[in-house]
């Protein structure tokens, strides 16, 4: 018997694939969310579904879609995409959409990420609760599901979605570039030549160098995280070899993107929140715009200089879909390079990000090294995970430890020291960790008060 939660976490569905969840489990998920639609008051509307490069996804897209088919409502299947395509079409169609993929996990695993009509998210509280239990209950009877009555369609939304985001940032009359990109094997070696490359129906210049576009499950050069350090490391040699002017790094469904200066160097997503929201800010002068608790100190600072209202979330895309639409923010930017657009239905899309990161970087002689600069005040150590069995004891621990701090438990332990020092310790939503992140004024400091909490952490 399968048990849904295992795989059905905070935001989006997760695991392994067939030992936590195959074609079965994707046909009573696939009548769950049919079913939830109905109940939220949206119904008859067809459902939008796209997968990823992984070996798993058109079987349990196609299962999936044999689950909607069978309550009654179409389904416009849009095959290999990106999670921003599938929020593209979700958004300009006004249609719910499921996206089949798990991201920057291994190979092995494969997972769903669903929206309400608009590109809405279907979070924990917003329907992916009631998506499991509905699931559960049809698993649990062990029959089968119904016969499909509605219809399928096949859409090609690539050319459309690539067109609306050159309607967003116009790179046309920027200084000639050269970008090397690294997809990872995965979706943005789909996106990334309709968008930037020769395919792009406007002659871009930019000059791409692709590294590893071949669509491929298994990612055989290097796993499609560019978080962790070690999968950057042949997009920064690329830089640095070809003479570029920057790097773009892409996760595995593309909605992601990391950069590198032209030095090879990382620049931090905090930098790039800043700088994105200072454009944006132009645009839209007296905006809000969201950022998590984890953003760099610089980030609220900066929007405050150029005349926006820094609002701060909770980490997490439905937390920060859900404080853009309750604010009408600009724009929303996170720790972990997701960046979230008004203009894009509130949600998360790396490609825009990158197309204003070179939109900024074209529009001034500057090397991106330098122009970063602006956005980069203090030091920051990145996410250092720890496992830990009693979470909820430790982080008590290490708040006894600092009483002179100021504490905040938005999202985990968040302390901050007189001298500008702060460090967030939270638990994570799937696995026994408790993530650090830790930032101050100077690299010594950073380093002291790391080495510190990770002690005490890890004691």
């Amino acid at each position: 018997m399968s048990d849904l939660s295992r795989i059905v976490k905070a935001y989006d569905v997760r695991g392994t694939v067939p030992d936590q969840w195959d074609e079965r489990v994707a046909g009573a998920l696939g009548v769950a969310f049919a079913q939830m639609l109905d109940a939220a008051g949206e119904p008859g509307q067809a459902v939008l579904i796209g997968h990823d490069m992984r070996a798993s996804g058109p079987g349990l897209a196609a299962a999936f879609a044999t689950g909607v088919r069978a309550e009654g409502r179409p389904v416009i299947e849009i095959g290999l995409a990106s999670t921003d395509m599938v929020y593209y079409a979700s958004g300009s169609l006004g249609l719910p959409g499921a996206m089949f993929t798990a991201s920057h996990n291994p190979a092995q695993y494969n997972g769903i990420k669903l929206c309400h009509a608009g590109a809405r998210p279907v979070g924990q509280d917003s329907g992916l609760a009631e998506v499991r239990d509905r699931a559960q209950a049809l698993l649990d009877k062990d029959e089968p599901i119904g016969e499909p009555t509605a219809p399928t369609q096949r859409r090609d939304l690539l050319p459309d979605y690539a067109a609306h985001l050159r309607t967003l940032v116009d790179l046309s009359g920027i200084r000639p570039l050269t970008v090397v990109v690294d997809a990872g094997n995965g979706m943005g070696g789909h996106t990334v030549p309709s968008v930037l490359g020769d395919a792009a129906l406007a002659a871009l210049p930019l000059r791409i160098v692709p590294l590893y576009f071949e669509l491929d499950g298994t990612f055989p050069n290097h796993e499609a995280n560019p978080l962790d350090p070690a999968n950057l490391v042949d997009l920064q040699r690329a830089v640095v070899a070809h003479g570029a002017d920057i790097g773009l790094a892409f996760d595995g469904d593309a909605d992601r993107c990391f950069v590198v200066d032209e030095r090879g160097e990382p620049v931090s997503p905090s930098a790039i929140t800043a700088l994105v929201a200072a454009r944006e800010l132009a645009k839209h002068p007296g905006s809000t715009v969201i950022h998590n608790l984890i953003t760099s100190s610089a980030v609220p600072e900066i929007i405050r200089e150029h005349g926006g209202e820094p609002v701060v979330a909770r980490v997490g895309h439905s937390f920060i879909k859900a404080e853009m639409a309750r604010t009408n923010a600009v724009f929303g930017g996170e720790h972990s390079a997701h960046y979230y657009f008004r203009d894009f239905w509130f949600a998360d899309t790396g490609m825009l990000a990158a197309m204003h990161t070179l939109a900024a970087l074209g529009e001034q002689p500057l090397p991106l090294s330098t122009l970063a600069a602006e956005y980069e005040r203090y030091v920051a150590s990145g996410e250092i995970n720890s496992t830990v069995a009693d979470q909820a004891a430790k982080v008590t621990e290490v708040r006894a430890a600092y009483p002179e701090a100021e504490a905040d438990e938005m999202d985990g332990l968040t302390l901050r020291f007189a001298d500008g020092a702060w460090f967030n310790l939270r638990a994570s939503n799937t696995e026994p960790l408790l993530r650090l992140n830790v930032e101050a004024p100077t690299a010594e400091r950073m380093t002291a008060l790391r080495d510190e909490v990770l002690d005490l952490v890890r004691r």
